[in-house]
């Protein structure tokens, strides 16, 4: 968020606060951005080290969730903020949330890559997993700095990158039925993989959501649940 925002108010205190927050919000997601990153290695590399080391990390997610919502709900308490300052503590609470399940998602995938390290090796539609990966990373890092820039034009960007993953996670998952459908005795191995796709495509979902929030504290319209042709009208009235 532009520091030129915190100028209207009285309190430097008030203005240390809202700060102090904005910068725990983007060190959580800077550790969510490499759980992804570090799941995908340990589902490429089959990993169970590195698996493991992303569930550990999981705790320090968790931590930051939790010390950054106690922050926000001292601020609600001593400061009773309004108007663009209420709606960013708002914007606050709701994206922490998602990181945190950004981070759980991450999980999922290190707890498949175990899984699947003590299976025989398999290489079909290992790449396009990877591809995927890097389009909802990019999601995640897009939304953060929508976030930290509060750009609405940047975060209406992420809604529709959301389309382009949800087209590719969905030929993955036929991809996948094909494959399972010819040798039935992958299955095991290739429900392991779907589960991970699911994982990646509900991380892009969790970015776009911080991407509405965005959209909330700037605009004070809740686009959630529009379409984009829709927001994009919301957005552009405002």
């Amino acid at each position: 968020m532009d520091k030129t925002s915190f100028r209207q108010h009285i309190s430097s205190q008030f203005n240390a606060e809202l700060e102090d927050v904005r910068q725990r919000v983007m060190a959580m997601g800077g550790l969510v951005e490499q759980q992804i990153v570090d799941a995908t290695i340990a589902l490429m590399d089959l990993d169970a080290g590195m698996a493991e080391q992303v569930n550990l990390n999981d705790f320090k997610i968790n931590q930051l969730e939790v010390s950054i919502d106690e922050e926000c709900s001292r601020i609600l308490a001593r400061r009773q903020p309004t108007a663009s300052d209420l709606r960013l503590v708002y914007a606050v609470i709701k994206t922490i949330t998602d990181l945190e399940r950004i981070g759980d998602e991450a999980g999922k995938i290190a707890r498949m890559a175990k899984d699947l390290a003590s299976q025989e090796r398999i290489h079909e539609n290992m790449r396009e997993v990877q591809h995927l990966s890097r389009q909802v990373s990019q999601m995640v890092r897009d939304a953060l700095d929508a976030f930290a820039r509060m750009d609405t034009d940047a975060a209406l960007n992420v809604a529709r990158q959301d389309r382009d993953v949800d087209r590719e996670y969905e030929a993955l998952l036929r991809q996948c039925i094909t494959f399972m459908m010819e040798d039935p005795r992958t299955i095991g191995r290739v429900m392991d993989i779907i589960w991970c796709v699911r994982a990646l495509e509900r991380i892009g979902d969790h970015a776009k959501n911080i991407s509405e929030y965005v959209v909330y504290f700037v605009k004070g319209k809740d686009i959630r649940h529009l379409s984009l042709e829709a927001a994009e009208k919301e957005i552009t009235q405002g």
